[in-house]
């Protein structure tokens, strides 16, 4: 068994304490920061690493690159440790020293880019990189490449919908590649076309929920299927924080400000439910890649 095999079949839990003011709809959320790296990126980043090498478009000799916020970036580097494979990524140069700090361990390199242009300034510079020289790459493309929410459409939707008891009413979750909302939203709507999808995005293009887009600012991902929309909910960092506090404090989830986003977004959802509805989220990654942020120290 390797690093790679733990991926995946992460708990799904009852967020019984932030649901306690609903009455008689459960409130669930997808732990995915009990992946090995910490983060739901770790699906995505199996599959295209592992789609490369059995198409033999990945060899050893060349080198893994692309554009990451973070947590892509973390798998990637994880697993090319793992694979024996070279990685080279590509992030703002104001991603936490947390993010930084746990690439740089698993022993990829990092090219720094404008903090003004966000990820897709990252996006941009590996395409770039990749172009001017791709005979040296394999560049799985996060953003393009529909074997990332295929990865979602096979493991995760399954996942929640089996351990939900064929139960879930609604899902929510925000969106950086959108993988992992397109991905379970599919896969949720094949089993019962009556489940209604809702993309959470940030409430403005200058917001500090990490690993979301705002997408009428954005370059939107090649991946992304809006037909899967059948609503959008706004949240506001501040929103983000309050909620992620939350997690780690009655819940005991230290997790990220995108899963305080999600659950946020999840519970207001939730109120105007009736009885019976079952709603699931995503906590997408460990609160400790963000320790270095202030908002912790928040009432």
């Amino acid at each position: 068994m390797s690093i790679l095999d733990s991926v995946g079949n992460t708990p799904l839990l009852e967020l019984k304490k932030i649901a306690a003011e609903l009455d008689g709809i459960k409130l669930l959320a997808k732990a995915e920061f009990c992946n090995p790296s910490g983060s739901v990126k770790d699906r995505a980043a199996k599959a295209m690493l592992l789609d490369g090498l059995r198409s033999k478009v990945l060899t050893k000799e060349k080198i893994v690159i692309d554009a990451t916020s973070g947590n892509t970036g973390i798998a990637y580097a994880m697993m090319g440790a793992a694979l024996g494979l070279a990685v080279v990524l590509y992030m703002p140069a104001n991603a936490n020293m947390e993010r930084k700090g746990m690439i740089a361990r698993y022993g990829a390199h990092i090219v720094e880019t404008d903090p003004m242009e966000s990820s897709d300034g990252a996006y941009l510079a590996a395409k770039n990189a990749y172009e001017s020289r791709p005979e040296r790459y394999f560049y799985p493309d996060q953003y393009n490449n529909p074997v990332n929410a295929q990865a979602h459409y096979e493991s995760t939707g399954v996942e929640i919908w089996e351990q939900s008891a064929y139960s879930v009413t609604h899902f929510i979750a925000g969106m950086g590649t959108s993988g992992t909302f397109t991905g379970v939203s599919r896969r949720l709507k094949d089993y019962n076309s009556a489940i209604r999808t809702v993309a959470v995005q940030p409430d403005s293009p200058l917001h500090g929920i990490e690993g979301t887009k705002h997408m009428a600012s954005s370059i939107t991902p090649g991946i992304y299927d809006a037909g899967i929309v059948d609503t959008t909910a706004l949240v506001s960092t501040e929103d983000a924080h309050a909620m992620t506090r939350r997690l780690a404090r009655e819940e005991g989830l230290l997790a990220g400000i995108s899963s305080g986003a999600n659950v946020h977004a999840a519970l207001a959802l939730a109120r105007a439910l009736p009885r019976g509805s079952v709603v699931a989220t995503v906590l997408c990654d460990t609160g400790a890649r963000y320790l270095s942020d202030s908002f912790w120290e928040a009432s």
